[in-house]
């Protein structure tokens, strides 16, 4: 298997897309942070030092998935047609879990662009509630699934029980 992003001489490289057609692309991610039971509260009762957390850090996701080609070296900066952030509270963590979906019509896919969102909400919510505490657990960020291109679909399979 080769990587993509390097060159013949190993050294990193952008991947030429232009030859590619374009198509609709999916990707879907999700993460989770874990908090005491008090921060857990702060976030439920919208009672934190920094406002609603959710809502701020859903808008945060949004933002940094239309921004993942400036922080993503070798990333290709795309006109992303639709990015959905959901946070919601899970009190079997205690924390909340993020998913996010992005979708183009382009050349290349939209998968840094969805665990960009997932990382960057996450971490909003890491700093809206750190006053609570700084024994919070950001972890599980992984793609969930991803439609079109040249290689296809591709979902993560479900876990065995």
């Amino acid at each position: 298997m080769t990587l993509s992003h390097v060159d013949e001489q190993g050294r990193a490289r952008m991947v030429d897309v232009a030859h590619k057609a374009e198509s609709v692309r999916t990707a879907v991610a999700e993460g989770r942070i874990r908090m005491s039971a008090g921060a857990f509260a702060m976030v439920e009762g919208n009672s934190g030092p920094k406002g609603d957390v959710l809502s701020t850090a859903e808008l945060a996701g949004v933002i940094a998935a239309k921004r993942t080609a400036d922080l993503i070296p070798l990333c290709h900066p795309i006109g992303l047609e639709h990015v959905k952030v959901n946070a919601t509270l899970d009190g079997s963590l205690p924390g909340v879990r993020v998913e996010a979906s992005a979708k183009v019509v382009g050349r290349t896919g939209v998968e840094m662009e969805a665990l960009t969102a997932v990382s960057v909400t996450l971490l909003t919510v890491y700093d809206m509630i750190k006053a609570a505490g700084h024994d919070l657990e950001i972890g599980e960020i992984r793609l969930l699934e991803k439609t079109g291109g040249a290689k296809g679909d591709w979902q993560r399979p479900a876990p065995a029980r």
